[in-house]
């Protein structure tokens, strides 16, 4: 049974200057009996309520959450809710009756520590990458057990909109970056060509063929695929670590960037600098077939640079852009790469790890978001 725990941590991998206040974990208790305590049919209820409703209500609700927290903290919501009809005067008596209700909720949802848990429902670009890094690791198994596998399974499929896809957020139209990303992790947690429910799956790498194939994701997606194997770096427009050589003061300095896009090009240029690329496999491979609608090795990378799938574009690319990435292509990567210029290259590389590991250590390894890591 999945327990929810609060303010618990204290290892050697995990820092806390105050006690762990307001951090919430699922944990999954082989030895737990929900029926002996009563939330057997609770639990069993909230799975297949919220994938009934999944197209309606997009956000799971807290349900499993939330019922915990209010058995554990005992509050009476037995309140009966109050109704407005059109044109009623509002009398304080209905008013204090709604508000009472609204604070005992918050009291019994209310976490032991002080501060009230709640699910970060809303993009879809979060969950593929930590499944694609631990791929590569090869830690997959050592650091999700079946049960979080058949979890975050079961979060893919119920966020995956009916025409096969996956949007940037739960309430979004699917488009190829989160489609592609989302069926690369569910083939690298074990699932099928033809697995899931109706041939989910099978669903979602239709929709990326019909829309062009995986050379229609936008660049934040190609970096992604890139890394695993599943594109190549030639077809993506250059991120240049040696923009960190640059003086703060300048505009094109990475320390004038906003700080999220700061922090995820730290990282995101340091792989493009050394073109990292994890171990071929033979799920790799056959990854490459699935994707794209011609042979990988007949793909035209250079070509595949500028393309992105229309569901992703949300504001056209000026022909400056265009003409910059192409120069940076063209012109500057190719001279960077050679020497003497290329030692420039392992110093701009040695500032962005160090960029990095700041960002680690400064916010002890809870980092700005989960995207840089």
């Amino acid at each position: 049974m999945w327990k929810l725990e609060i303010a618990e941590g204290n290892g050697p991998w995990l820092l806390s200057t105050n006690n762990f206040i307001g951090r919430q974990i699922w944990k999954f208790d082989n030895e737990a009996s929900p029926i002996s305590n009563g939330q057997g049919a609770q639990t069993q209820y909230f799975h297949p309520n919220f994938n009934s409703h999944r197209h309606h209500v997009r956000p799971s609700s807290d349900g499993l959450k939330n019922f915990q927290l209010i058995k554990e903290n005992n509050v009476d919501l037995s309140i009966e809710p109050v109704r407005f009809e059109e044109d009623e005067e509002v009398k304080n008596e209905k008013v204090e009756i709604a508000l009472r209700k609204a604070f005992r909720f918050l009291s019994a949802t209310q976490a032991s520590d002080g501060h009230w848990p709640s699910e970060n429902s809303g993009p879809l670009f979060c969950l593929p990458p930590l499944v694609m890094v631990l791929y590569l690791t090869g830690t997959t198994d050592i650091v999700l057990s079946s049960e979080h596998k058949r979890e975050i399974l079961r979060y893919i499929y119920n966020h995956q909109n009916k025409d096969g896809g996956w949007g940037f957020h739960i309430e979004g139209h699917s488009i190829m970056m989160n489609t592609t990303l989302n069926y690369v992790a569910l083939r690298l947690l074990g699932e099928g060509t033809d697995g899931g429910k109706d041939r989910a799956v099978e669903k979602a790498r239709n929709w990326i063929l019909d829309h062009g194939g995986a050379t229609m994701v936008p660049s934040w997606g190609k970096a992604y695929l890139s890394v695993l194997g599943l594109y190549e770096w030639s077809g993506c427009n250059p991120m240049p670590p040696e923009l960190w050589l640059l003086p703060s003061y300048l505009p094109l300095g990475p320390a004038r960037l906003w700080s999220y896009m700061r922090n995820f090009f730290a990282p995101l240029s340091y792989l493009y600098g050394k073109k990292f690329v994890g171990p071929i496999s033979e799920l790799i491979v056959s990854l490459r077939d699935e994707i794209y609608n011609q042979s990988y090795d007949t793909v035209d990378w250079n070509k595949a640079r500028h393309l992105c799938s229309e569901e992703d574009v949300y504001l056209p690319f000026p022909r400056v852009q265009i003409l910059l990435w192409d120069y940076l292509y063209y012109i500057v990567e190719p001279v960077l790469n050679c020497w003497p210029f290329s030692m420039l290259r392992e110093k701009a590389l040695q500032i962005a790890m160090k960029v990095v590991h700041y960002e680690d250590e400064n916010t002890r390894f809870l980092t700005q978001g989960s995207t840089q890591k």
